[in-house]
């Protein structure tokens, strides 16, 4: 379980706990981190997922930065914004996932989840060798 799931209101943990059968809308949050150089929150909608148990933040396939991995490199910290059914603003860290082996046993995890057949906001198969490229930052909460 990552960090603080266990004292969260059962509807809290259950919204981050998902499981494969959950749809593209329950994968969709907001993230505040603090922008690196601004020093200024910074809000955007991002997938989360999960793997082997454990929260993770991914995106960037096209291997091109993008900002909010390089504002959380920065500073970690942030905050994680559920807002579809349940809506809650849940304190949490990230640390950049970069060890090759465990890169690819996430991302498969996370390729395999977004393959099942209920293909949740998907066209098509997922590829693993899409993803590679991806940042990727595991999530606790603190």
């Amino acid at each position: 379980m990552s960090g603080g799931l266990a004292g969260m209101p059962p509807a809290v943990r259950t919204a981050v706990e998902f499981t494969p059968a959950a749809g593209t809308r329950e994968r969709i949050v907001d993230i505040t981190t603090t922008g690196r150089r601004s020093g200024r929150p910074s809000r955007i909608e991002i997938f989360f997922y999960r793997a082997h148990g454990e929260t993770y933040l991914c995106s960037g396939t096209s291997g091109r930065p993008t900002d909010w991995y390089a504002n959380l490199l920065a500073n970690p910290d942030f905050t994680l914004h559920l807002k579809h059914g349940v809506r809650a603003d849940l304190p949490a860290r990230a640390e950049p996932v970069t060890d090759p082996e465990r890169r690819r046993e996430v991302l498969a995890a996370i390729v395999a989840d977004l393959n099942q057949p209920h293909d949740p906001g998907t066209i098509g198969r997922t590829r693993l060798d899409d993803w590679l490229g991806a940042r990727l930052a595991h999530v606790t909460f603190p």
